[in-house]
């Protein structure tokens, strides 16, 4: 054996349970051309693409560690965008055989992502955070585009306002109650909304009308117009102009409150969405109502304004009113006449998330995800002719909204409090608020659920058929795995039963609870059903109770049949004689309770875990405290040792996971764990899998690989680890000459190794040439990257630069060094034209950064007139290229057309679709005329 001990490494296989986790959104995804089939929905720090029709997983796309916080599909449905907790914005291609791998990183807030949405191309996605910031990010290029800073609470809300007028325009809305339009050429708010009184939640665009969803059940409603350019101003409406806010001079739209509509349910709307074709509008508040609003067309709300002038004058002339009163009926469409209120849906939990999506025939779909870790997808009629909702209507079978497909069975309604390994390593149970669980270990797929009370501890009886079930009553369920059935509730104790240890001899269990008890039930088998059915069924029989002075919280018996633990309230440890529960020992230390404990495989050790965040190991012989470990940041909640070894893992209310030596009392790893609290950890039978629960919904499993870990090497890669996640040069991003600098990205730990790497190239760079006479060995770093000359050496070390890195690296860079790169450019653009878009950003974003000092420096000049020739003549060289290429591929396009005779391409159908929908249209209208 060597000097020092080794282990095999254990790793996550993945994680399971957990349908749609409630702090981001869902959405409808296209794949294989399926549309409406498919949801992609946040699980953790993960995103699952979900098949409704089958009911299963089709993709998985990971990221460690950080919770997702929101995700959008892209307009082309080709991509989606995902952001984290940490601020990060990962794009990842669904139309790829990588799709697992994300296409970009990007870094662009300092807390959670709160808003992703694309622009109607898909080429921009515009990104709002908790920090109140907005970043615009240019899709191609893979980088920040613009950032706008104005709110002073989070950002609820953003759109790409693509209607209208030419100018980009971003409107968002935030929490401090106003909705701010942007202007992304001058990155400036040119008009913000302030007439809402409380915080703004969503905003939904339809036709020319803007809706925000404020805190209160009423959402006002705006028309956005295009203001005409009135040259011939007075100055009167001057001097008005500058006096009201709404009349200002520099705003292209002009935006009027033209009403507002009432919603039925209570508190604050969470979610307002409208659907691709802006027909439908659908929203939520905190409760499980979500309301649907029909949007009618111009020659809808035409009919709708004839139809209610009708019904005014009608009514007018029964009340035998005076003609006059026609003058006063209001001959303008209003609000009431362009919108109309569908049928509501009403779930059977409180909704976190919603979708639309509007189908051929008027169907509306509606994807709703809940806060009970489920999802379901409804449908409905959606058009004009639709009945008018009634209270009783929504409850009643006469309603058109059907429920078309659940996702329940997949995981627990509830948070997962217990989790344990059958005897033969196969299968996994796990029991939660409202049910008990069995899960195919390989597959990891949910076959058989059995609905139960609050579950606090299970255990599986020796031969697998039965399982032990402690409740909060206080009840012990014995339920059948076979059957999915409870064969017997037996009222064990008087209140929560807390733990269920069972005898080594496999003949019975110990039961702990709350009621100060402790009992000793042994395995008896008894006749069932009469006649020929009749079975042999499992059932306890009461043997002793040990009566104690506290609350047992955990027990635990020694492999040898010799000693009985109990952890109690008074934060110790009592060890009895399990045949005569005659006192032996007792372990005090602990400064709060023991939560967990258990006693190795040999009968010499006991690990106890406590909610004062220690772990203590014991010698059971004289009750010695070996070693006390400062465990977890929380409490530690559950803790088991491996089958035959004196190694154990143990979790805690901190979400991590950890394997400690009980021997030499070292940690030997910690596993990537539970976002939030981790609650219990079960280890296999045959020591090879570890399978845990926690507060994020998420059971995870974990292996034993055949990789050897080395302690000193895994501390190592922790404090590298812990150092990475520190700035080396402080998280300051301010420029000393340029105060109002703002970069759409943030600083990271790649942009501070960028700006070393291209550091390292230069002087590598210097040092060859100045051997160059020589004759010198490339540099090992040259080599790794396959080059030969110094100025390969720097375009590639540009190269392998992230585009999202690029600028914060070269920001970082002091001035000395940016005066060297910038003599070296002129060679770099002669040699490799190739490259002419990468090291033309790098030098207009240089001299954009450090323009005074170089225009101070007089010996820079003909530096820089060499650079702006070389540059021009590249660029137009390269625009020369596509504009040569783009009217050649438009030349064989005619061409093709010409020989076939046929069109090609989107546009074309676009246009016959337009003209056969103008055609059918006439033909209704003749056939209108005719019936009249």
């Amino acid at each position: 054996m060597g000097l020092t001990k080794q282990y095999l490494a254990y790793r996550a296989i993945d994680s399971f349970n957990i349908i749609a986790s409630g702090r981001a959104n869902v959405n409808f995804a296209v794949l294989e051309k399926s549309e409406g089939r498919f949801v992609a929905a946040p699980a953790a720090e993960n995103v699952i693409i979900w098949d409704l029709r089958m009911g299963d997983r089709k993709l998985t796309l990971r990221r460690e560690k950080e919770e997702v916080t929101a995700l959008r599909v892209s307009p082309d449905h080709l991509h989606i965008a995902v952001g984290y907790a940490d601020g990060v914005v990962q794009i990842f291609d669904l139309s790829s055989q990588t799709y697992y791998d994300a296409i970009c990183s990007l870094a662009l807030h300092k807390n959670a992502v709160s808003v992703l949405r694309y622009d109607g191309h898909g080429m921009r996605l515009v990104s709002g955070g908790l920090d109140t910031e907005l970043v615009v990010v240019d899709v191609v290029e893979q980088a920040g585009r613009q950032r706008l800073s104005g709110h002073n609470a989070a950002v609820t809300d953003a759109h790409f306002l693509q209607r209208l007028v030419e100018q980009d325009i971003v409107v968002s809305c935030s929490k401090d109650t106003q909705i701010k339009f942007w202007n992304l050429e001058t990155q400036f708010c040119f008009k913000t909304i302030v007439d809402n009184r409380t915080e703004i939640w969503a905003l939904a665009f339809v036709n020319d009308l803007m809706v925000a969803g404020a805190g209160e059940s009423g959402m006002n409603v705006y028309r956005l117009r295009k203001r005409e350019d009135s040259s011939a101003q007075t100055l009167e409406t001057a001097v008005e102009g500058l006096a009201i806010d709404d009349e200002d001079t520099i705003s292209p739209l002009s935006v009027s409150n033209c009403g507002t509509i009432q919603r039925a349910g209570k508190g604050r709307t969470v979610n307002l969405v409208a659907d691709p074709n802006e027909r439908v509008l659908s929203c939520h508040g905190t409760n499980d109502l979500i309301e649907n609003f029909y949007i009618c067309t111009a020659e809808e709300a035409k009919q709708r304004l004839a139809k209610r002038l009708k019904k005014a004058r009608k009514k007018a002339q029964d009340a035998a009113a005076p003609e006059e009163d026609d003058e006063h009926l209001s001959k303008e469409l209003s609000l009431s006449d362009e919108i109309k209120r569908l049928e509501s849906l009403k779930t059977k939990q409180k909704i976190k998330s919603i979708d639309v999506l509007l189908g051929q025939n008027k169907e509306l779909r509606v994807l709703v995800s809940l806060a009970n870790n489920s999802m379901c997808l409804y449908s409905l009629e959606a058009s004009l002719k639709s009945r008018k909702p009634t209270a009783a209507s929504v409850a009643s079978a006469d309603s058109s909204v059907k429920l078309l497909r659940s996702l329940t069975r997949l995981g627990h309604q509830s948070e997962v409090r217990s989790v344990c390994f059958s005897n033969d390593s196969l299968a996994i149970g796990s029991g939660s608020g409202d049910s008990f669980k069995f899960w195919d270990r390989d597959a990891m797929q949910c076959l058989r659920t059995v609905p139960t009370d609050y579950i606090l501890c299970s255990r599986f009886v020796p031969g697998d058929r039965y399982v032990l079930l402690g409740m909060k009553s206080g009840k012990l369920f014995i339920v059948d795995v076979g059957a999915a059935d409870i064969v017997e509730r037996i009222p064990a104790h008087e209140s929560e039963l807390w733990s269920i240890a069972l005898l080594p001899d496999q003949k019975g269990c110990v039961t702990g609870s709350s009621d100060t008890t402790l009992k000793i039930w042994s395995f008896e088998l008894i006749d069932a059903g009469e006649g020929e059915a009749q079975t042999k069924v499992l059932s306890l029989l009461h043997k002793n109770t040990l009566k104690l002075e506290e609350t047992v919280l955990c027990v635990a018996v020694s492999p040898d049949m010799k000693y009985l633990a109990v952890g109690l309230l008074d934060a110790t440890v009592k060890v009895f004689f399990l045949d005569t529960f005659k006192f032996y020992l007792s372990l005090y230390g602990h400064k709060l309770p023991v939560l967990c404990m258990d006693i190795s495989y040999d009968a010499t050790l006991i690990a106890t875990g406590s909610a004062d965040r220690n772990i203590k190991i014991w010698g059971l012989n004289f009750g010695d405290c070996h070693r006390s470990i400062f465990a977890h940041d929380d409490s530690v909640m559950s803790l088991q040792f491996i089958p035959k070894t004196h190694m154990f893992f143990s979790c805690g209310k901190d979400g991590k996971i950890k394997q400690w030596d009980g021997d030499s009392f070292e940690k030997i790893i910690t596993l990537p764990g539970h976002i939030g609290e981790a609650y219990c950890l079960s280890v296999s039978p045959n020591g090879r899998y570890l399978v845990s629960c926690g507060s994020d919904r998420t059971l995870r499993m974990y292996e034993r690989t055949e990789e050897t870990i080395v302690l000193k090497d895994v501390q190592e890669e922790e404090r590298e680890q812990l150092e990475n996640e520190k700035l080396a040069t402080g998280e300051d991003n301010s420029v000393p000459l340029l105060p109002g600098l703002k970069l759409p990205s943030r600083k990271t730990v790649g942009s501070e190794q960028a700006a070393e790497s291209i550091m390292e190239c230069l002087e590598i760079s210097k040092q060859f040439e100045l051997e160059a006479d020589d004759k010198p060995d490339l540099h090992p770093l040259m080599l790794a990257l396959q080059v030969k000359n110094p100025n390969d050496f720097l375009v590639t070390t540009l190269i392998r630069i992230r585009t999202s890195d690029m600028e914060e690296a070269l920001l970082l860079l002091p001035f000395s060094i940016v005066c060297e790169l910038l003599e070296r450019l002129p060679a770099l653009i002669t040699q490799r034209p190739d490259e002419v878009e990468l090291l033309c950003r790098v030098t207009v974003f240089l001299f954009k950064v450090h323009m005074k000092p170089i225009a101070a420096a007089k010996s820079m000049k003909p530096l820089l007139i060499k650079l702006l020739g070389l540059l021009k003549h590249d660029v137009q060289q390269l625009r020369d290229t596509m504009g040569y290429n783009l009217h050649a591929l438009a030349l064989l396009q005619t061409d093709v057309e010409q020989r076939e005779g046929v069109q090609l391409f989107r546009d074309a159908t676009l246009a016959r679709r337009k003209q056969e929908k103008k055609r059918r249209a006439a033909a209704k209208r003749r056939i209108q005329i005719q019936m009249v």
